[in-house]
C-alpha cells in the first residue's frame, strides 16, 4: 500500500493538471465542488499534516534556531513583498493583484517537503518552516493581505484570521494530539495523509478552475505571468539570502524551496470565501500552485546533481 501511495503522491503534477484541463474544458464535471467542499478538503489535510507530526518535530526548532528563524523571516517577509511587487510591475488588475498577494502571504506548501527531499536540502528543516509557518498563518496571512491588498480592496482581516485558524491550527493541532495520544492509530491513518493532501489539493484546483473558466480563458497569460513571476522572485531572492548570509548550500536550497513554494490552496479556499465576486483571485491560487511545482521541480532537478556542502 506504501508503495502505491508514494506512486501516486510522485504524479502529483500529472493529476493537477489532468483535472485543471478537464475542468476548464467540461465545467460540469467539477462544478459540484464548491465553497464548503474546498474549505473541509483543505482542514482534512491540514488533519493529514498534523498525524506525521511528533514532538520531536517541534523540538527540532531548538535544535536549528537560526535557520528557523531566517527561514520563517523570510517565508514573511519576502513572499509578501514580492507578491506585492509582482502587481505592481505587472499593473495587474484588482481581483487578480488580490489573489497574488494573497497566495503571497499564504505559509509554505506541504509539497515543499518533497521537493527539499528530491533536491538534496535540509528535510528536518523544511519540515520544521512549513509546520511553524502554517501555525502562524492565522496572524501573518491575514495581516499581510490587509495591508498590502487593502489599497486594491476592502479586506476583512478578522475574518481571514478567523479562517485561517480553522484551516490550519485547529486541524494540525488536532492530529498532532491524536499522534501523541493514539500513536499506532495515527501511524495507520497518517499513512494516508500525504495522499489525502494530494487529492484534496488537486479537487480543489479542478473545483476553481470549473468556476473560473470563463474569467480564467480571457486572462489565461497574466495568470500565468503572474504566477510565474511570484514565484521566480520567491525562490531566487530565497535562495540569495542564506548565501550572502554565509549559510551552508543546504539551508539555502531548503528556505529557497520554503519561500518560493506557498500553500496554493489555502490561498484558493481564502478567495474563495472572503473574495467570491473576483473569480481571479481564486484563480491565482490554482496557477499559483502548479507554476510553483514547474519551477520546483526543475530547481529540484537542477540541484539533485550537485551534493550540498553541509
Amino acid at each position: 500500500m506504501k508503495r502505491f501511495f508514494d506512486w501516486f503522491n510522485n504524479l502529483y503534477p500529472v493529476w493537477l493538471v489532468g483535472l485543471s484541463v478537464i475542468a476548464f474544458f467540461k465545467p460540469s464535471v467539477m462544478l459540484w465542488f464548491g465553497p464548503d467542499w474546498i474549505f473541509w478538503s483543505l482542514a482534512v489535510s491540514m488533519l493529514g499534516m498534523g498525524l506525521t507530526l511528533s514532538v520531536e518535530d517541534f523540538k527540532a526548532i531548538a535544535r536549528m534556531p537560526g535557520s528557523v528563524a531566517l527561514g520563517f523571516v523570510a517565508q514573511y517577509t519576502i513572499m509578501p513583498l514580492a507578491g506585492w511587487a509582482t502587481a505592481k510591475m505587472l499593473r495587474l488588475e484588482p481581483g487578480l493583484a488580490v489573489g497574488i498577494i494573497l497566495v503571497a502571504s499564504c505559509p509554505g506548501g506541504m509539497a515543499s517537503n518533497m521537493i527539499t527531499y528530491l533536491a538534496r536540502a535540509n528535510v528536518a528543516l523544511s519540515v520544521v518552516l512549513t509546520l511553524f509557518s502554517t501555525l502562524l498563518a492565522f496572524f501573518f496571512t491575514p495581516m499581510w493581505t490587509s495591508k498590502l491588498a487593502g489599497q486594491y480592496v476592502p479586506v476583512d482581516a478578522w475574518g481571514l484570521c478567523k479562517s485561517a485558524l480553522q484551516l490550519t491550527i485547529a486541524p494540525v493541532l488536532i492530529g498532532v494530539l491524536i499522534r501523541w495520544k493514539l500513536p499506532r492509530t495515527a501511524d495507520r491513518i497518517g499513512l494516508a495523509g500525504p495522499t489525502i493532501a494530494v487529492v484534496a489539493f488537486v479537487c480543489v484546483t479542478g473545483g476553481i478552475v470549473a468556476a473560473s473558466a470563463e474569467a480564467i480563458a480571457k486572462n489565461f497569460g497574466v495568470l500565468a505571468l503572474a504566477a510565474f513571476v511570484l514565484h521566480i522572485l520567491g525562490f531566487g531572492v530565497g535562495y540569495l539570502v542564506p548565501k550572502m548570509l554565509r549559510y551552508p548550500e543546504s539551508v539555502a536550497r531548503t528556505v529557497s524551496i520554503e519561500v518560493g513554494m506557498q500553500n496554493g490552496g489555502m490561498a484558493a479556499s481564502l478567495a474563495r470565501l472572503h473574495f467570491s465576486s473576483m473569480p481571479l483571485a481564486a484563480a491565482a491560487g490554482v496557477f499559483s500552485g502548479v507554476m510553483q511545482n514547474i519551477i520546483g521541480g526543475i530547481a529540484a532537478a537542477i540541484w539533485k546533481r550537485r551534493t550540498p556542502d553541509a
